[in-house]
């Protein structure tokens, strides 16, 4: 019998079965169904259905489609959006605490970026050491040496929100040079600009200053440009908080756009503020420099966080020459009662010439003590240092020091610095990304023992609830791209703060109309709500408000990533 009729049945199954696949309704991993889409580029809203396959997004639908999923999700009109990406986070070590990151996800963060001056690697034994006598509450082996390899411990734990960072030009100082008031030679400056490149080849996003601190502050504009550059060899930026925010704003606001002009890459201010009343007319005059330098076509930006009051220790109201050599070196100073008859007048004297955030305060009614390290000094916390210095019948300044002795930390606290007017200023500008300056915690466990500032809560609802509803700073759709494609785009984010095909699969879902805050300066510790869902790679960690105990964050890596595949964007992973 001849073959051919068997040849025949044989194709026409196969056009039979190809025309049963496509008429069969496509399936997918989970679908988004009801809500209303923001894609993070700023465009209006879609009234589309979101289908996801694995870690990535396959398919933006139209209503009333057919197709099927494994897990269907009614966003019940709410708005859909790309995770949300906090540009300053200092969760590098609540994390290891707890790989929740609670108080964040439940705002709908889905990458945290580190780096602020200071980051967890490249370490040397002498810097590991130091940082395992500075741990606070939180402790923890250092089981890493480079940045990179800190990363990749965070995905091995596990952890819900993505990582990525910056290379600290704190910390890559320290490594060559320690923590002296000196300068580096030829040939301890190339070590340095060695550490950024490897730091660069294990996916830091760019450099990361912090140069209102010792020992950054000794750092000239040279050492920062040629770490800068370092980084820009291979497409890495450079972010900064800046020299000053009060006094010298603008000066070092014109440093930073200096860089961005030197190495063709963006450069960021960090936090932007004017810090002090006598210089709050200074925003609007920093902004004008910014957008003339973005004329002009440097890459130039800013990033803050929605609040009145910034946190750092009580050593941001010392002069940085006595905090020179690091913690230990600080203390045995003010134990000099030569040297400590010195600190305390330039404490006292507004035309020291450097920053002194205690002063600029107004009052030490406006200085909130929020971290001890010592049990004994935990129970101060939350109080004003005006209060803590009438209470023991002390100068402000003598109980400054006393107590930075007694803790042996810099004691961490809020200073009240700037207007609202600037906030809502600084906020409205569309070159402005946010960030949180803060851990990433729970009011649970360990992190019951210290306070923080609300920012760490609420941030980010508070800037849509409170900003974007309440006041109109701008749209919606607006403010979503300031939490996503935005700073996506800066820091070359290969497909993440985007909601469309091929996207990663960070998503939030959230009601627009009751999004809020709920952290105070007297109770930081209060979860936001309005966020119903999140989603990270695919992984839902939010469900209906509480976590689900999920941890699929991965290392989001940059440009300069020698795992990453050939990209002539040069864009991370």
């Amino acid at each position: 019998m001849s073959r051919f009729p068997f040849a025949l049945l044989a194709l026409a199954l196969a056009a039979f079965g190809a025309a049963m696949a496509e008429a069969a309704p496509p399936h997918f991993d989970l679908l988004i169904r009801n809500g209303v889409v923001h894609d993070g580029s700023g465009a209006a809203p879609q009234r589309v259905d979101v289908a996801i396959r694995g870690d990535r997004i396959a398919a933006l639908l139209p209503a009333g489609n057919d197709a099927t999923a494994g897990q269907v999700l009614d966003a019940h009109g709410q708005a859909v959006a790309p995770g949300f990406i906090n540009v300053l986070s200092w969760a590098n070590e609540s994390l290891i605490a707890d790989g929740r990151g609670m108080s964040d996800t439940k705002q709908g963060v889905t990458l945290q970026m580190f780096g602020e001056g200071w980051s967890m690697g490249p370490y040397n034994e002498r810097m590991k050491a130091d940082a395992l006598k500075q741990q606070g509450d939180i402790r923890y082996p250092i089981e890493w040496t480079t940045l990179g390899e800190y990363l990749e411990y965070l995905e091995r734990r596990g952890v819900t929100p993505n990582v990525a960072s910056f290379v600290g030009a704190t910390t890559v100082r320290i490594h060559e040079l320690g923590e002296d008031d000196v300068k580096p030679d030829a040939a301890q400056l190339a070590r340095m600009q060695d550490l950024v490149r490897a730091a660069m080849a294990e996916g830091a996003l760019g450099v990361g200053s912090s140069l209102i601190y010792p020992p950054a502050a000794f750092a000239d504009t040279a050492e920062i440009v040629a770490l800068a550059q370092a980084a820009a060899e291979s497409g890495g930026g450079y972010v900064s908080h800046m020299r000053s925010e009060a006094d010298r704003f603008l000066e070092a606001l014109d440093e930073t756009i200096a860089i961005a002009r030197a190495t063709g890459q963006r450069a960021e201010a960090y936090h932007l503020k004017a810090a002090g009343e006598q210089n709050w007319p200074k925003m609007a005059q920093a902004i004008a420099r910014i957008e003339a330098a973005r004329a002009e076509g440097l890459p130039v930006s800013a990033d803050m966080y929605a609040y009145t009051a910034g946190a750092t220790g009580l050593t941001a109201g010392l002069p940085p020459w006595v905090q020179a050599g690091g913690h230990d070196a600080l203390v045995a100073r003010l134990k000099d009662p030569a040297v400590r008859a010195r600190v305390l007048a330039e404490m006292r004297d507004p035309g020291a010439g450097w920053e002194n955030l205690r002063l600029l305060a107004g009052s030490d009614e406006r200085v909130l003590l929020i971290d001890f390290r010592s049990e004994r000094l935990k129970p101060l916390t939350g109080r004003s240092l005006a209060d803590v210095a009438r209470e023991r019948g002390t100068s402000p300044e003598e109980t400054v020091l006393d107590l930075i002795v007694e803790d042996d930390s810099r004691v961490g606290a809020a200073y009240f610095l700037m207007s609202e007017e600037n906030v809502e200023l600084g906020l409205r500008q569309p070159w402005v990304s946010l960030g949180s300056d803060a851990e990433a915690s729970a009011p649970e466990g360990v992190f019951l023992k210290s306070s923080t500032h609300p920012r760490a809560y609420g941030n980010f609802a508070r800037f849509l609830g409170h900003y974007v509803r309440d006041r109109g700073l701008m749209p919606l759709e607006e403010g979503i791209h300031r939490l996503t494609g935005l700073p996506a785009a800066n820091w070359k984010l290969r497909d993440r703060g985007c909601l469309q095909p091929g996207c990663f699969a960070d998503i939030v879902v959230f009601d627009p109309a009751t999004i809020a805050d709920h952290a105070t300066y007297a109770r930081p510790q209060q979860y936001a709500t309005g966020v119903a869902h999140v989603f990270v790679n695919g992984v839902q960690v939010l469900r209906g408000g509480e976590h689900t105990g999920a941890t699929p964050g991965r290392v989001v890596r940059g440009p300069g990533w020698r795992g990453a595949p050939a990209d002539p964007a040069g864009a991370a992973r």
